[in-house]
């Protein structure tokens, strides 16, 4: 891959790494590429390096998790997809004249839509990176339908591909996400808008690789989120500030531990090879990564109810939660926890175990108290 300042990225993956990879997941088997949503999933966890390693190396987590007896009963249904592809075809009709009424341009023939279609994705990402260069030095409106952008995670590169970014006359770039749940009476579900956003963020991340070595070039910190008006398929637009989630993601990204470096602790002829292994060896090639489980992994990561089974036979006190287990200091499990506040293990001095054996006293003398109100 090329490092020039077109790819957006800071330098090209090894050759030595794309082969250690390939080795892990697989070398007959195609590398599942990450999206942003994926991106997003794993940058609100990054001191997982279980799923940093499969993510980087594109392991198929669904099917691995399925061979290991632990498939995972979420994501997007297809009569879901099938909506969202066609709210976004209407979207963009016309040469895009919803999309670009909602920005506020009445002639849609102002506006130029570049040919964005290149050989592999190197090539895409290099002719988005010109089309943005030429849209802003021109000084006109440009919208660019299904860009390709890269960013580094991990010390990899990840390929992303937003709905849209619009380029205005003063050299402003807006990522557009386009949405299938409804916006009703100005206000869509909140988590739903909040996962669009952490989404969204990604690509402005992605932009500004780019935007940095564009002359006159500026990101908007802001989105387009184009959603269904009300319970009809007409569209309407709100604009969502993402500077958080950006700040949030960005700081994340960079805790990653680059994937060559975890790659370099597994042992040797460690594979995740879901069709040549069996599942004793998968799941002893899963065990040698480290994990760092929590509850909300079972809405975002496909390997969770193996983590969450793993962990809950270690006793573990992730399985309670983050911030639980923040509080538990030193106790790393429910057994240690237990028997700390029963008095039987832990140092008084200990803050976590001076809260729960209070916690317990008041606990006994309610339910005391509840007893003797019983047989009055």
């Amino acid at each position: 891959m090329s490092a020039s300042p077109d790819s957006g990225l800071s330098r090209p993956p090894q050759t030595t790494r794309r082969r250690q990879l390939a080795e892990l997941r697989g070398p007959a088997t195609p590398p599942r590429p990450l999206d942003a949503r994926a991106l997003a999933a794993l940058a609100a966890n990054p001191g997982c390096r279980r799923r940093a390693l499969l993510d980087g190396a594109g392991v198929d987590k669904s099917a691995l998790a399925a061979k290991l007896g632990s498939p995972a009963p979420f994501g997007q249904s297809q009569f879901a997809i099938v909506r969202g592809n066609s709210f976004e075809a209407k979207v963009k009709a016309d040469g895009g004249r919803e999309l670009l009424r909602l920005i506020g341009v009445e002639d849609p023939g102002t506006v130029s839509v570049p040919e964005l279609s290149a050989a592999g994705p190197e090539g895409r990402v290099a002719r988005t990176a010109l089309a943005l260069r030429e849209a802003t030095a021109a000084g006109t409106w440009t919208l660019l339908d299904h860009p390709l952008l890269a960013l580094e995670v991990a010390g990899s590169p990840v390929y992303l591909e937003p709905d849209a970014v619009v380029v205005r006359p003063d050299g402003g770039w807006t990522v557009v996400e386009i949405k299938s749940f409804p916006m009703v009476d100005g206000a869509a579900d909140a988590s739903k808008v909040g996962a669009a956003a952490r989404q969204a963020a990604v690509y402005v991340l992605a932009l500004e690789r780019v935007a940095a070595v564009t002359e006159g070039a500026r990101v908007a910190q802001s989105v387009l989120l184009v959603c269904p008006k009300d319970f009809s398929n007409l569209p309407t637009a709100s604009v969502v500030d993402v500077r958080k989630q950006r700040s949030v993601t960005r700081r994340q990204l960079d805790r990653l531990t680059r994937i060559d470096e975890i790659a370099a602790a597994l042992p040797e002829g460690v594979s995740f090879d879901v069709a040549e292994r069996s599942v004793e060896e998968l799941t002893a090639a899963v065990e040698c990564v480290p994990h760092q489980y929590a509850p909300e992994c079972l809405a975002a990561c496909e390997l969770a109810f193996h983590c969450r089974s793993r962990t809950r036979q270690a006793d573990a006190v992730e399985t309670l939660g983050r911030s639980v287990r923040g509080e538990l200091g030193g106790l790393t499990t429910v057994g240690a926890v237990l028997a700390a506040a029963r008095g039987e293990e832990g140092d008084p001095a200990d803050p976590a175990v001076a809260a729960l054996r209070r916690a317990r006293a008041l606990r006994e003398e309610a339910l005391s108290e509840a007893g003797a109100r019983a047989c009055r």
